[in-house]
């Protein structure tokens, strides 16, 4: 395990701790910071299980009132009210967290650019909500109606989105239902203990088999880091959010989105550019042309339809060799069969650029196309002057 790891490790524990219960998305931040550290961890699993430290952190704070409604679930109705209102909630981002875990993982979580901007744009709502005058109608965490609960509960879906905020969604939700800060800010609490005991869960097991002693050693470390940060924040966060509003998380969401749009696009790599070549011939007909071209004897020029993909789209000539000339020459000499080319001798042709020469044809006219003149081909080599005694 290496050193700069660990210290990354803290790193990013105390930012999950730090930003998990205030409305500025923690899962985004982490991803972000994670990835300008060059920090990876298998099936990005360290991002989600660390969030096992801010929960331990809530029911530290809260087991005492949690403990008690535990125990009057079943004789007291405000009791029961609230834990299934908290259950209820739960349900819409769990079934549809199962249902695109993959996704989720494979395509958002890889995304910086989006998580960037729904920081930016999910600053300027939360803004938006801070400045609206809310008259709320529940002022009341546990007293709040079930249909108000899942309504909460469908809000929270959006945060599957990282960048979106979990806290940010589920407290601007009930904002616009009609709770609150203090009491939105407070149900927001109670359901991310069953929202991130689920995703821990459902995580750890999806990736059981990709986890190593030193992964579990690095999210034991960022776990502890997440832990101390979240107590400190859910101690003091509620009495922040009724004296100061949503508006500085709002500033600070559009501040880190627009900070790491500017980074990514800093230390984007250079694209390779690729340039427009002008258009040209294809050159020799392809081989499947060979069989059905017949050759004269005198072996003149053959006029051929150009290639597909040539310029010009005129007719050519093509001029066989000297070699090609006498190949034909000599099949006309056999006593049977036509005269043709023999297949070693287009092949030659077509296969030897420097033997071939492709000439733009003339006009078509009426008729056969005249044969171009050929050099006489010597019928023996010159004999060499006698040698000297």
């Amino acid at each position: 395990m290496e050193a700069d790891t660990i210290v990354s490790a803290v790193i990013l524990g105390l930012v999950e701790g730090l930003t998990e219960f205030i409305p500025v998305s923690s899962t985004g931040h982490i991803l972000l910071l994670g990835h300008f550290l060059g920090f990876e961890s298998n099936g990005k699993t360290f991002e989600v299980l660390i969030q096992l430290g801010a929960i331990l952190a809530i029911l530290s704070v809260y087991f005492t009132r949690l403990w008690h409604m535990v125990v009057a679930f079943p004789t007291d109705p405000k009791a029961r009210r609230f834990l299934i209102g908290i259950v209820l909630a739960f349900l819409p981002a769990a079934f549809a967290g199962v249902l695109l875990h993959s996704y989720i993982k494979a395509v958002l979580f890889e995304s910086p650019t989006l998580i960037c901007i729904m920081l930016i744009v999910g600053g300027f709502i939360l803004l938006l909500l801070d400045r609206m005058t809310l008259k709320p109608r529940y002022t009341d965490a546990y007293s709040y109606p079930l249909w108000l609960a899942l309504a909460i509960g469908c809000f929270q879906t959006l945060a599957l989105v990282p960048g979106v905020s979990r806290s940010g969604a589920t407290i601007g939700g009930a904002l616009l239902l009609g709770t609150d800060k203090r009491s939105a800010a407070e149900f927001s609490f109670f359901l991310a203990l069953p929202t991130m005991a689920g995703a821990f869960t459902y995580d750890l097991y999806k990736n059981r088999s990709f986890l190593s002693v030193d992964d579990a050693l690095i999210i034991g470390i960022g776990f502890v880091a997440a832990f101390i940060a979240a107590v400190i924040v859910v101690r003091s966060l509620l009495t922040f959010v009724t004296r100061h509003g949503f508006a500085p998380f709002a500033y600070w969401r559009i501040v880190v989105g627009s900070v790491g749009l500017l980074a990514l696009f800093l230390t984007a790599p250079a694209t390779a550019t690729r340039a427009v070549l002008p258009p040209r011939d294809a050159g020799p007909l392809p081989e499947a042309y060979a069989p059905s071209l017949p050759a004269p004897p005198s072996a003149g020029p053959i006029i051929v339809p150009a290639p597909q993909n040539a310029s010009d789209g005129a007719l050519r000539a093509i001029v066989p060799s000297p070699d090609a000339a006498r190949d034909a020459s000599s099949a006309a000499a056999a006593p049977t069969g036509a005269p043709r080319f023999s297949e070693s001798a287009f092949d030659r042709r077509f296969q030897e650029p420097p033997q071939i020469e492709l000439k733009p044809a003339a006009p078509a006219a009426s008729g056969p196309a005249p044969a171009a003149a050929l050099p006489p081909l010597p019928k023996t080599n010159p004999p060499l002057p006698p040698r000297k005694p």
